[in-house]
């Protein structure tokens, strides 16, 4: 990889890191599902009416938008409204890898490994470790903030299935485009959940820190984080390229900790460890064994 290019992976990382702690700052002036409708509002326009909508059937692009956008950021958002630190929302997330190899198993026919397997049962002791600490110790995470982050991460993980069986397009239009189905489900579930009062209050009471976090969601995390991603998986392998995100919640756990103050129990300490481990082992466990089978021949 060029040494521009990463810089570039470098960037998207730490844009993605410190992104939960950005959506603890808008959800501390701005109630969950109306910083959604925002968020994706501000994607879309003005961006849709200059970028063309990429070639796909309208019900691919419906599944895309409902799943990766709708479905992730709505339990992703209201999960860290009701408890869910933003440090382990970045750990917790990750299980959209296991999540995807089940799917593509299960849908798509494609084998499951040995270290897939192992992966997965690794990284849901750990899991179960940061569940059991939830409303205790200095994390102060709940178990719905817990439950609903795992169902973000499924979410995310049927829009990667979604995203396989659209293929190769134009990634910053399938952004764009797939942002436009979100906003009015998040606008009616702003005013079912949050109610017409508290909307106009949020949005008359806006705070600076709000503005900020919209934009960054916006522009930042969504626009430059997932176009430049998909720069960088057109450039080269797909094995070079997503393992990088295994960095993405070490500086969601860092910058929590350092913006926020966060700490964690012992138990999510050493929860978080395992779940890394489990990733780790799912992502770099074949070249593991066939580094080890090649050394016996």
């Amino acid at each position: 990889m060029q040494a521009k290019d990463r810089l570039l992976a470098l960037a998207i990382i730490v844009v993605w890191g410190v992104n939960f702690v950005v959506i603890k700052v808008g959800l501390s002036g701005m109630p969950p599902m109306l910083l959604g409708t925002l968020r994706f509002s501000l994607v879309v326009f003005p961006a849709i009416f200059f970028i063309p909508r990429p070639r796909i059937p309208l019900r691919m692009l419906v599944a895309y938008g409902a799943s990766i956008s709708l479905g992730q950021f709505a339990f992703l958002f209201y999960a860290m409204a009701v408890g869910m630190p933003a440090g382990l929302a970045s750990l917790v997330l990750q299980s959209q890898v296991f999540f995807t190899v089940a799917i593509a198993a299960l849908w798509l026919g494609e084998p499951l490994r040995w270290h897939n397997l192992a992966g997965m049962a690794i990284a849901a002791g750990g899991l179960a470790l940061i569940g059991s600490a939830a409303a205790h110790g200095p994390g102060g995470m709940t178990a719905a903030g817990f439950l609903l982050t795992l169902c973000a991460a499924l979410c995310w993980a049927t829009g990667n299935i979604v995203s396989k069986k659209i293929g190769p397009v134009d990634l910053l239009g399938l952004v764009v485009w797939g942002a436009l189905i979100p906003i009015v489900p998040f606008a009616l579930l702003s005013l079912w959940f949050e109610g017409p009062a508290r909307i106009a209050d949020a949005l008359t009471h806006v705070s600076g820190k709000a503005v900020f976090a919209v934009a960054y969601l916006a522009f930042a995390a969504t626009l430059f984080g997932y176009t430049m991603w998909g720069r960088l998986l057109t450039r080269y392998a797909a094995s070079k390229v997503a393992p990088l995100t295994l960095l993405v919640p070490v500086v969601g756990l860092l910058s929590a900790h350092l913006l926020l103050g966060e700490d964690l129990a012992a138990a999510q300490w050493a929860g978080a460890v395992v779940v890394m481990a489990g990733l780790l082992l799912n992502v770099f466990g074949n070249r593991l064994w066939a580094g080890r089978t090649l050394a016996r021949r």
